[in-house]
């Protein structure tokens, strides 16, 4: 298996940067408009983490973290704190937050989402990291326990199919399926017990 189902420590992703990348293709036509379109789906993250950190244990952490890992081999879980509630920022996930579907009658199955933006432009984001524990869901508007939460796919199923156009929604924390963005790491020794690591990139993996 190329996952590792183990989050990075939060400590040593303090005072990380990133954001979300896009992939925009751009036809400019010979009367000036343009013709603009994406071969990708979803955008995808990329951090920089490990350029704060100061303390030599942090850092040899780090070091056998990544060893771990075999380098960019194996994927593994990271927090965006900037992005990982069903909810907007501040808010504790509820079991309304985000919509997964609705009953046929004979589908228990149900995959976990969060939606970003509304109506017809609004771009819908598989969550398949959510983290354990924290999944919330309910059914026609009631919530229920009556559900297992496959944690390292986000698959949500209920022990009993809900009638035909019955709503189904849920609410959780998550994680980013990454993986190390480079096969080398630096650390450079500037005092007995301190040293500085030059930021060590990540990207999200699709799993």
């Amino acid at each position: 298996m190329s996952f590792h189902e183990v989050r990075l420590p939060a400590r040593l992703a303090f005072g990380s940067t990133g954001g979300i990348e896009r992939r925009t293709e751009i036809v400019t036509l010979a009367s000036g408009f343009e013709r603009r379109s994406t071969p990708w789906a979803e955008g995808r993250r990329r951090y920089l983490i490990g350029a704060t950190l100061r303390s030599l244990s942090d850092m040899a952490a780090l070091t056998a973290f990544f060893e771990a890992r075999k380098g960019q081999l194996y994927g593994f879980r990271f927090r965006d704190f900037a992005d990982y509630r069903s909810c907007s920022s501040g808010e504790a996930p509820g079991p309304t937050d985000q919509a997964l579907g609705v009953g046929d009658g004979s589908r228990t199955s149900f995959q976990l989402v969060k939606r970003y933006g509304e109506g017809e432009s609004a771009l819908q984001r598989r969550i398949s990291k959510p983290v354990a524990g924290t999944v919330r869901v309910t059914v026609d508007g009631l919530e229920t326990g009556a559900f297992g939460v496959d944690d390292s796919t986000g698959l949500v199923t209920l022990e009993t199919a809900p009638a035909a156009d019955v709503p189904v929604s849920a609410g959780f924390e998550f994680d980013v399926p990454v993986r190390f963005d480079t096969d080398r790491i630096e650390v450079t020794l500037e005092s007995f017990e301190a040293g500085r690591m030059a930021a060590v990139p990540l990207i999200e993996i699709r799993v």
